[in-house]
């Protein structure tokens, strides 16, 4: 067995069981599973984002700035053990992460490339996927081009990567769970999920990622000791984001109501197709389950050659339904 199957074994492990962790015990109650934006952000931004970006960076532009430089790592660096090298880059990653992720909440311009990441109110294991295209081929790059450059082991990579993708979805999950003392070193889901409450203290307080130290190292921890709240308006953005996967996007580019644009059939048809879709197939889904109930029932026959699915009555003349639909 390769590692990419080994790690992807364990990728879809960690899925099932942060999914389960989430309906047992849930950080904010009541939150449904495909709760707003789920299919946006597991077809778009989880599938089709990530391929394609995936590609963009390995493929071109890594190779490219390896080219360029023409510099090929420290040989010292080279004889270090994968878990050394692991190590040393989830920590000067994480670094960086928390740097970047502040500038980001300072800035204007880089907002604009982060702001997706906060726009969804229901946070979730899969609410971490969200983020601009710009701001991942960003954090990737400086990620991942310094393992290549610095001739680190090819087993580097796929093991940052799984280590990135489990941490994500834990630090966003909606899992009630505390660390104690270990908080102060780990980032939990107690502290970023304040981070993606919509209140001023928290906008820019808790950046860390992986490590939770820098937060406090750094002054920008906060934890006041109690949940957001529930309410939708103690989540995400105070103001009004596009819920389609291209008009979030082109929001960060130039601002609009997205509800305005709905005068225009041709957007209207665009922005309804997918709710259209999934309606068309949950009404044949339902058809289809109506038939087999139908048809699980034998075709028996009475005395008078009435079928047993057919309406019968009692002595009181009230109706009976033997079709099991009601």
């Amino acid at each position: 067995m390769t590692l990419i199957q080994i790690t992807t074994i364990i990728l879809f492990s960690w899925v099932i069981f942060i999914i389960a962790w989430e309906r047992i015990s849930p950080y904010r109650k009541g939150l449904p599973f495909f709760r707003e934006g789920f299919w946006v952000d597991l077809v778009w931004y989880t599938i089709i984002q990530s391929y394609f970006l995936k590609i963009l960076i390995f493929v071109y532009i890594i190779p490219a700035i390896q080219n360029g430089i023409n510099w090929h790592g420290f040989a010292f660096f080279k004889s270090w053990s994968i878990t050394e090298q692991v190590l040393f880059f989830l920590v000067t990653h994480d670094l960086y992460i928390y740097l970047f992720h502040r500038l980001q909440h300072s800035s204007k311009l880089l907002w604009r490339t982060h702001e997706a990441h906060h726009s969804g109110k229901e946070v979730d294991f899969l609410a971490g996927s969200r983020s601009h295209v710009v701001e991942i081929i960003i954090n990737q790059t400086i990620e991942f081009a310094p393992i290549v450059i610095m001739g680190a082991h090819p087993e580097v990579i796929p093991i940052k990567a799984l280590l990135d993708a489990m941490f994500g979805m834990f630090i966003h999950a909606n899992v009630n769970v505390r660390f104690g003392k270990l908080k102060y070193f780990l980032n939990t889901p107690e502290l970023h999920l304040w981070h993606h409450a919509n209140y001023r203290e928290v906008f820019h307080a808790n950046f860390a990622t992986k490590f939770s130290v820098w937060d406090y190292l750094f002054g920008t921890a906060y934890f006041p000791g109690h949940k957001p709240g529930n309410d939708r308006d103690n989540w995400g953005l105070y103001y009004d984001y596009p819920k389609d996967y291209f008009l979030q996007h082109a929001f960060s580019l130039k601002r609009f109501d997205e509800k305005s644009l709905l005068k225009y059939k041709w957007f209207n048809w665009y922005y309804n197709l997918r709710p259209n879709a999934l309606i068309t197939l949950k009404k044949v889904f339902v058809k289809k389950q109506e038939a087999a109930i139908v048809n699980i029932h034998p075709d028996l026959k009475d005395t008078d050659g009435i079928s047993s699915l057919q309406t019968a009555t009692t002595d009181d003349e009230m109706p009976l339904n033997y079709n099991y639909k009601q």
